[in-house]
């Protein structure tokens, strides 16, 4: 498949070298133009193009970029878009980095925010897996231990989005529709915490809304007493922690 990725930071350049690898044609586009990431997407496998492109002539398109820079891409972006091309949202809010969004604070499902911001459904996806672990973590699929990620949406966009996540070594749970994707947000128990596929469908089912931006923010507050480079089992232990408690 042609994949457009926009965004070119940890969770985008490691979806370009995994996604190359496993023979998809990549596309990808940032804010600051194809010059600033030429080299580094030619050796992730992908092309690096200008943003008004990323999206021409794609079966998938990525977006994987800060929640709170999802208003500033260009309003007429998704016109060029094919009508049958399937959006990841694989982003995640952060009030403390994207500042605070109030239908989000009200309650709002991040990703059906998301698709309405770009005026095209989402499958949500690649969001609860940190960039360590997506590209260093992924098993054949006869592998004895797989982790689960979980994909919400609709069933075209899941079937699609459920194939590049095998792709890239892990097992997809189907999380039902949009409005079901909030138990794979931050502070959801499967969030990060790189469980089975079995238990990422116990994780989903025991999801408490309420609870989880108290610790979504309560894991940020830590993450920003630890010191850079930490071991990512350090990391996922801690989300293990706060999230599954």
């Amino acid at each position: 498949m042609k994949i457009g990725i926009i965004g070119s930071g940890y969770i985008g350049s490691t979806l370009s070298r995994g996604l190359s690898k496993a023979g998809h044609e990549i596309v990808i586009a940032n804010s600051r133009g194809p010059d600033s990431i030429r080299d580094d997407a030619a050796s992730w496998g992908a092309e690096a193009v200008e943003l008004a492109d990323v999206v021409k002539g794609v079966d998938v398109l990525v977006i994987a970029i800060q929640q709170g820079r999802i208003v500033d891409l260009p309003k007429d972006l998704f016109a060029a878009l094919p009508e049958t091309a399937t959006v990841i949202d694989a982003g995640n809010y952060y009030p403390a980095r994207d500042g605070k969004i109030a239908a989000l604070e009200a309650g709002q499902v991040e990703s059906a925010w998301v698709a309405e911001q770009i005026g095209h459904p989402v499958v949500k996806a690649f969001n609860s897996i940190t960039f360590m672990s997506l590209g260093a973590r992924g098993n054949p699929a006869d592998a004895a231990e797989r982790i689960g990620l979980p994909v919400s949406g609709d069933a075209a966009g899941k079937a699609i989005a459920s194939k590049l996540v095998g792709d890239m070594g892990f097992d997809a749970v189907d999380n039902g529709a949009i409005a079901d994707s909030w138990r794979q947000q931050p502070g959801s128990p499967v969030y990060c915490t790189d469980r089975s596929a079995d238990q990422v469908k116990a994780g989903l089912a025991r999801a408490d809304k309420a609870s989880l931006p108290g610790k979504r923010d309560a894991s940020m507050d830590e993450m920003a007493k630890r010191q850079p480079g930490e071991a990512q089992q350090d990391v996922l232990s801690m989300f293990r922690r706060i999230y599954e408690a």
